[in-house]
């Protein structure tokens, strides 16, 4: 019996006798003859099991790994430690192969944790509900502006260039085609301009976007650019980092309306960019205006604790025309490690966590300066993400670090013009003293490599 194709000759035999056909090719009849491959498909010769395995693995080995190497690009993606815990639940099958809860009456494992994962949401950002999760952050964010515009009834929304700028390209996407006008906003020294927030704010503006800690790693001040949005009457979105608010104060706490987020940090691997998924929360006010679904707790009629969908404002449950958002799915196994990945790690271990993050990107940051060969880019505080302007071309310094299995930072001048051979390098709690140092060593001493030339 074949691996791949699970059917003896036998069986094969019954199913042709079924269809009342002496062969396979009989099945092809109505194709015409002049459209079929009139030969063998060009394969090599089949491997055995154990042979495709040995096969595979060396192919896999061709490829750089986390494992393997020490990371230090974030960028929106980032290489958070993930307890084996987290995969040992999301595998479970009753978790791995559950669909929508449409029928909570059979459903109350998957809402049970959905409503956890809503909880534990609110508790991280200060607001009073959060929904069952989006596609990921970006999608969130964009989400996030549409609901603000349909709240406030106007269409200007103003986004700091300090937001993520692929970010910014889902909003400008998400413009085209809902009336809605993005104005960008210019950062100062790495963080907003509450200047430039003031002459292009007016009574048109319906929100005020900003994310903190920023693209840069600077922690912006909420509060102050919360207090200029709700004078004009529009609403404060905030993109954070999840991980950051196991020690900042939250959103909520310094006035934000809608907060959102990319949840990868929490529990999801980087896996070549998805699948992750985007939080969603919003103050009371507004939790009617919030897409998608909430699962909501309740009693049975023996009075017993339950779960069901208690909001759900897609276009698949109610009239179009009345639904906030056509988004059609929750990123439920997603959400549900990120749910384990805060159960496991607890109030203390997330602060734990983000205390790490903080404490070793200031190291990092420190000694770079130390070589010469880096400048500050800013001046802001930052969390676990910092810029420095490099006397090298980012480029060559990124190449050279792979050959000592070293994942580099992210070239700002990719979507800076202004930050040409600026290097945006990422710190999480996994990066050890040693990795750090021999970042360091390796970058610090002039040259592109350990023998090369300078540039």
């Amino acid at each position: 019996m074949s691996r791949y194709i699970p059917n003896t000759e036998k069986q094969q035999k019954d199913m042709l006798d079924v269809l009342a056909l002496a062969s396979v090719e009989e099945l092809f009849a109505d194709i015409p003859k002049d459209v079929r491959l009139e030969r063998k498909l060009d394969l090599p010769d089949a491997m055995s099991e154990m042979e495709l395995i040995t096969h595979m693995q060396k192919l896999a080995s061709k490829n750089g790994n986390l494992n393997e190497y020490a990371c230090f690009l974030g960028a929106g993606a980032y290489d958070h430690y993930i307890p084996s815990v987290v995969g040992h639940i999301l595998s479970r099958q009753e978790f791995y192969t559950a669909y929508t809860p449409y029928q909570p009456e059979i459903s109350q494992g998957v809402l049970q944790a959905i409503f956890e994962y809503q909880t534990m949401i609110c508790e991280l950002t200060g607001m009073d509900a959060a929904n069952a999760s989006m596609y990921d952050g970006a999608s969130a964010l964009a989400e996030a502006v549409v609901m603000a515009c349909q709240a406030t009834r106007r269409k200007e929304v103003l986004v700091y260039k300090t937001v993520h700028p692929e970010t910014r390209a889902v909003l400008h996407t998400y413009a085209r085609f809902n009336g809605s006008k993005i104005i960008e906003v210019d950062y100062k020294d790495g963080s907003a301009d509450l200047k430039a927030l003031e002459e292009k704010i007016s009574s048109d503006t319906a929100a005020v976007v900003i994310q903190s800690p920023n693209f840069f790693g600077a922690i912006e001040a909420l509060g102050e650019i919360g207090e200029r949005a709700h004078q004009k009457k529009a609403l404060l979105i905030v993109s954070a980092d999840p991980i950051s608010l196991g020690i900042l104060k939250s959103p909520g706490e310094l006035g934000a309306d809608i907060v959102v987020g990319e949840g990868q940090s929490l529990g999801n691997a980087i896996s070549f960019g998805g699948p992750y998924l985007g939080f969603f929360a919003t103050t009371q006010r507004l939790v009617r205006k919030m897409p998608g679904r909430v699962v909501g707790e309740t009693t049975d009629q023996n009075g017993s604790r339950g779960f069901v969908l208690t909001l759900q404002t897609r276009e698949q449950h109610i009239r179009r025309e009345k639904a906030t958002s056509n988004i059609c799915s929750n990123q439920a196994l997603n959400a549900l490690a990120a749910t384990v990945y805060l159960t496991a790690l607890g109030k203390q271990g997330l602060k734990q966590a983000a205390m790490l993050c903080m404490q070793k990107a200031h190291y990092a940051y420190e000694e770079l300066i130390k070589t010469g060969q880096f400048t500050a880019c800013f001046s802001a505080p930052f969390f676990k993400e910092f810029a420095v302007r490099s006397r090298r071309p980012v480029e060559a310094l990124n190449r050279e670090l792979l050959k000592e299995k070293i994942i580099g930072g992210y070239a700002l001048g990719k979507t800076y013009c202004e930050l040409k051979d600026s290097w945006l390098l990422a710190v999480t709690e996994k990066r050890t003293k040693e990795e750090i140092d021999r970042l360091v060593e390796r970058v610090g001493n002039g040259e592109t490599g350990i023998g090369g030339g300078t540039v």
